[in-house]
């Protein structure tokens, strides 16, 4: 059968794989479309065990909301270059227009969910993606806050999707505040809502390590406890959200900024692309800072 060019463009249209892979589809299969989207598929899933063993810790994190809820994921390519191109970018919003409307609980779940609507797994939509794109692409994580009454999701992404944060606050529907709170927690990435949250064995820890310290600056033993609990202070400043001194304006804390408006945080989530994977360490904080300063 004649390999035309309209049903070469029938079959790119429908896959989104490269011309010359379309053709050679069509010619493996005779002409039969259906046999030749197949091809394509299992032809990508061969690509993809290929690429199975890079280290894919670039990538981007994405935000989809709507009235009711946001969602937030983090899907990591091989390099940062393939995370600028708008065939990725396409990616990333079907990804997250998934997880949002149909809310898998682990990223597991989301695999054998049937994306969007379509005849295609999430599992296998990746898997065609890295035969077209040519990189290893994987779905790291992802968050979804529900908003519910009288509360309000804050949403920020940094750096083309570097950096991206949600913040979920009680007693207002003011997203301008609640985005001031994730452009916060962008730029100076607490650990912790508030010291309740923090293990206490670390907080013993940092304890005695400042105890210590202080007796090891020869101060005087019926003064160190009085010192070290100080000094504590300033360690949960630099951990937990609400001690922290508010970015917009130091002159008051997170917390005081919040109750200023009639409201609490609930919780937030905050990720950086490549976090605690193999790859090069960066500083987006001051980057972030100076606009959220502006």
């Amino acid at each position: 059968m004649a390999i035309t060019a309209n049903l070469v463009k029938e079959l790119r249209e429908k896959t989104g794989a490269g011309m010359m892979d379309c053709k050679k589809a069509l010619q493996e299969t005779d002409g039969d479309l259906d046999k030749a989207v197949e091809y394509l598929r299992e032809k990508g899933m061969s690509k993809a065990a290929k690429k199975a063993d890079r280290i894919a810790a670039e990538g981007s994190t994405h935000i989809v909301a709507n009235d009711q809820a946001a969602a937030m994921i983090e899907v990591n390519a091989e390099t940062d270059f393939v995370a600028k191109n708008e065939q990725f970018k396409q990616l990333l919003n079907d990804l997250a227009s998934h997880i949002l409307n149909h809310r898998p609980t682990t990223v597991e779940e989301a695999f054998e969910q049937k994306i969007n609507g379509t005849d295609q797994t999430v599992s296998e939509y990746i898997t065609s993606a890295i035969a077209t794109i040519g990189e290893k692409i994987s779905l790291r994580r992802f968050e979804v806050f529900e908003q519910g009454e009288n509360s309000a999701i804050g949403n920020y992404i940094h750096m083309g999707g570097k950096i991206g944060v949600l913040a979920h606050l009680d007693g207002t529907n003011d997203e301008a505040v609640a985005k001031d709170i994730a452009m916060h927690i962008a730029a100076i990435n607490p650990q912790y809502l508030s010291r309740d949250e923090v293990d206490q064995e670390l907080v013993d820890k940092e304890r005695e390590r400042l105890k210590q310290q202080a007796l090891e600056e020869g101060k005087p033993e019926h003064i160190v406890e009085k010192m070290v609990e100080g000094r504590l202070g300033k360690f949960f400043e630099e951990i937990c959200l609400l001690d922290q001194a508010f970015v917009k304006d130091s002159d008051q804390t997170v917390k005081q900024y919040v109750e200023s408006k009639g409201a609490t945080i609930k919780t937030f989530v905050r990720y950086e692309v490549g976090e605690g994977m193999e790859k090069r360490e960066e500083n987006f904080a001051d980057e972030v800072m100076s606009q959220v300063k502006k």
